[in-house]
């Protein structure tokens, strides 16, 4: 059982018999009455964001989840498939359970699924991933002054701004929960 007080973003944590992830909290306690903490909690199945208001020091369930380091295979238009790299046992989740990982993961590399009761619910990725760009504009000299940014397409399909310097090829850090450019890779 966790307690309010032991709320932190991130903690993963059942409610209603369903396992939610806390994205937001606020321990609030008024000038009257008893202290309460606020959050925000998704859904970790439907991804249904929920404002949930508990009191102080209230008891909430810790979820039956289980996560496995799995590699991701491949993509067939609707089904990403996964393989457990202990048993060898292969998952399929839709676009819409791996949300905006999606964006993220290339072939072969290794992401981290939880399971609630033995249904994959979520993928989780590392915050920093190192992918190449596809496709993006041309260097035109003395567009450097100007501090400015371009649009580049990763090898993912996901479109981000980076410096006029990057060019088709390169190898570019991508912060994964802004979808920023962080640093060009050497």
């Amino acid at each position: 059982m966790y307690v309010t007080t032991e709320f932190r973003k991130g903690l993963k944590i059942e409610y209603n018999s369903k396992p939610f992830v806390i994205v937001d909290f606020q321990h609030v306690n008024p000038g009257k009455g008893a202290a309460f903490v606020r959050t925000k909690l998704r859904n970790l199945e439907t991804k249904q964001v929920l404002e949930v208001t508990f009191k102080s020091g209230e008891k909430v369930a810790v979820p039956d989840l289980a996560t496995k380091d799995m590699q991701y295979l491949y993509n067939d238009g609707s089904t990403y498939t996964f393989m457990d790299m202990e048993t060898y046992d292969q998952v399929g989740l839709s676009t819409d359970e791996i949300s905006t990982a999606k964006d993220f993961i290339i072939e072969n590399s290794v992401v981290r699924v939880t399971f609630f009761e033995g249904r994959p619910v979520d993928v989780e990725i590392d915050n920093f991933v190192e992918l190449k760009v596809t496709e993006t504009q041309p260097n035109i000299k003395g567009d450097t002054s100007s501090g400015g940014g371009k649009p580049a397409t990763l090898e993912t399909g996901i479109t981000v701004t980076v410096p006029f310097h990057i060019n088709e090829g390169d190898l570019l850090k991508i912060d994964t929960r802004s979808s920023e450019y962080v640093e060009k890779v050497k």
